[in-house]
């Protein structure tokens, strides 16, 4: 794989809106880019696995929950530049939907914490945009009705 930083072309990351009702799972990154930060579970597509693959790996891997894919959300780009404006990080984000169907909620893999937060708890975060526009069209799209009951 091409490295992450200074990459010679995008690499492409697939993240989960996992939706339990009116709750939203999130990540706290543990590496960069946006280490630190709260996020959704998500990382990059490996070799010869799937976008739905991938989507339900990463979020194994970074919450311990097993989930079943409701569809696509959204694809977004994140260009970052460092400070003499070269490219610094360039993914091609696939954004999914989804919700839980098993597992123990434990953070793990490059995820520092994971956590269920609410719609209002989400929009008063200081996080990316494109991560409350995700969640929002994604609790659009699926109404609470199409998600189970923890």
């Amino acid at each position: 794989m091409s490295e992450r930083r200074y990459p010679t072309r995008p690499i492409v990351g697939v993240g989960t809106v996992v939706l339990d009702g009116d709750m939203v799972l999130m990540v706290q990154r543990g590496k960069p880019p946006r280490q630190g930060s709260w996020s959704l579970p998500g990382g990059a597509q490996e070799l010869g696995e799937t976008v739905h693959e991938a989507a339900r790996r990463e979020v194994r891997e970074e919450t311990g929950l097993e989930i079943e894919i409701f569809g696509l959300i959204d694809v977004v780009d994140s260009v970052r530049p460092d400070a003499d404006d070269k490219i610094e990080y360039h993914y091609t984000l696939i954004d999914m939907a989804g919700h839980a169907v098993g597992g123990t909620l434990m953070a793990g893999g490059d995820a520092q914490d994971c956590r269920w937060f609410t719609r209002p708890e989400i929009d008063a975060m200081d996080i990316w945009p494109e991560t409350k526009r995700i969640i929002a069209l994604a609790a659009d799209r699926y109404s609470t009705a199409d998600t189970p009951d923890r």
